[in-house]
């Protein structure tokens, strides 16, 4: 007999995944499970879901339309396991969350430790990634964004905003001078953080202008963590978020340059799918967060504005 929701849920991953392989490996199940149990699902509805090949994988037009409605069956279905758990009765159950890598380590991670202790009922399930993860496609309860948002039927609750800004040890500057305006970057060195600038050149503002620069990239990384090392080393000026480079700046291991001619800042949000009655889990974690965050961003944004600044 075929379990239907479990079929339902697998035929999800592997469109997800792009490859029974990868949905294999994402639910640690054997690739012939996997293959098996789809098959099993065309069967039972005698019907192909899936074109297979050796180097794409597409759904058939009654395969588009089946996992439509299994993502709408999945998400009632969990969301009246989460009523008759009693979510919408007491805060309690598991609260799934994410955030990106560093920011979730640095200020969302003690507001969690925090809430643990006030909430005994409710467990937390933090996804710390730089990738933007679907609230819906992976049953995610809230997020936490830094940047603008996109149009969409999500609530968001903005908590803050963060700068990216230019940074370089004080030995650097002293050897090299300070910049005064964008363009005395292109006969620097810079370590170029590649998910958060380009390699090649970086846009600030002038007055209501925006210019682009080029850099030299003498090194370029994968992590934020790395290139404010790089700095710190000496390596050449970085550009990062505020929050990345704070614990620096308060050591007094980087400077910030150029700081009026930074972008807009980047708004921080905490954002859910609004669908439905909230569980007191997400309306007690919204309450509790949303305000402490606040706090830490403003206290940043205090250590960002201390007269060490260039």
């Amino acid at each position: 007999m075929v379990d239907r929701f479990e079929s339902m849920s697998l035929l999800l991953a592997v469109v997800e995944a792009g490859s029974f392989s990868a949905a294999a490996r994402l639910r640690n199940m054997p690739l012939a499970t996997v293959s098996r149990k789809i098959g099993d699902l065309e069967a039972h509805l005698k019907t192909r879901l899936l074109h297979r090949s050796t180097r794409q994988l597409s759904l058939t037009e009654a395969g588009q339309s089946y996992v439509v409605a299994c993502r709408r069956i999945l998400e009632e279905l969990g969301e009246a396991e989460r009523a008759a758990a009693g979510e919408y009765a007491a805060p309690k159950g598991e609260l799934v969350l994410t955030a990106p890598m560093v920011f979730g380590r640095l200020h969302v991670l003690p507001v969690v430790a925090d809430f643990l202790k006030t909430y005994p009922d409710i467990d937390v399930r933090m996804i710390l990634t730089d990738r933007v993860v679907s609230l819906l496609e992976e049953h995610v309860d809230i997020a936490l964004r830094i940047g603008e948002l996109p149009d969409s039927s999500f609530i968001a609750t903005r908590v803050g905003a963060v700068r990216r800004v230019v940074c370089a040890s004080p030995a650097y500057l002293a050897a090299h001078g300070v910049p005064m305006h964008p363009q005395d970057l292109s006969a620097e060195a810079c370590v170029t953080f590649e998910q958060m600038t380009s390699r090649h050149d970086w846009r600030f503002l002038s007055g209501k202008s925006e210019i682009s620069v080029p850099v030299r990239s003498r090194l370029a990384v994968s992590t934020a963590e790395a290139a404010v090392d790089a700095a710190v080393a000496g390596v050449g000026f970085t550009r990062v978020l505020s929050y990345q480079m704070a614990n620096a700046l308060q050591a007094g291991d980087l400077d910030i340059v150029l700081a009026p001619f930074e972008p807009a800042p980047w708004p921080v949000s905490l954002v859910h799918t609004g669908q439905g009655i909230l569980p007191l889990k997400l309306r007690a974690f919204l309450d509790f967060a949303a305000p402490r965050l606040k706090n830490r961003l403003t206290a940043c944004g205090d250590c960002m504005n201390d007269p060490i600044l260039i």
